[in-house]
């Protein structure tokens, strides 16, 4: 009997245990402030320019840090300026101030489930070194990792040998 009771304690503690980190698992927060206004800007796909010209899904590298199976990246005007003529980062070049470069990430071949933006604004308080605001959040507007980060979960990847100006599109996809 005494047995019986110790056997039922333990599942007990267990079952409250599974409960009680389930329900306090941290959960993302809705985008506000910068992370809503990067949101804002990246949603919109008009005046922008696809990498190489094309909107087609391109199939995850082997040398990405995001855990989505396909992207798409694409630039706004101010940024466009540095694409050579075939829509691919000119090696050596700077992004200008106000440049804005956002990769759409899929889990799916039709479903949109994350940015990832970099908006150069030199001098904005959660810039980085290099004059960038790193922005990740999910598409149903809830935050991944905040801009106030600046991109410390990203620039040891975005900074590895190949980058132009932390971007990594002409290295993976020439």
């Amino acid at each position: 009997m005494r047995r019986k009771f110790i056997i039922r304690l333990v599942a007990l503690l267990v079952m409250i245990e599974i409960v009680a980190s389930t329900s306090s698992c941290k959960k993302e927060k809705e985008a506000s402030g910068l992370d809503k206004q990067l949101l804002d800007m990246a949603v919109p796909v008009n005046g922008f320019v696809w990498y190489k010209y094309s909107d087609a899904l391109l199939n995850r590298s082997a040398g990405s840090g995001h855990n989505y199976p396909f992207l798409r990246t694409r630039y706004n005007s101010v940024a466009a300026t540095v694409l050579d003529s075939s829509g691919k980062i000119i090696p050596g070049n700077v992004f200008p101030e106000g440049s804005l470069i956002v990769k759409e990430l899929y889990s799916n071949s039709s479903t949109l489930s994350r940015y990832a933006m970099l908006y150069k604004k030199a001098g904005d308080p959660n810039a980085d070194a290099s004059g960038w605001i790193w922005g990740y959040v999910n598409a149903d507007g809830t935050v991944a990792q905040a801009a106030s980060l600046k991109g410390s979960g990203c620039r040891g990847c975005h900074s590895q040998p190949g980058h132009i100006d932390f971007n990594l599109m002409t290295l993976y996809f020439p």
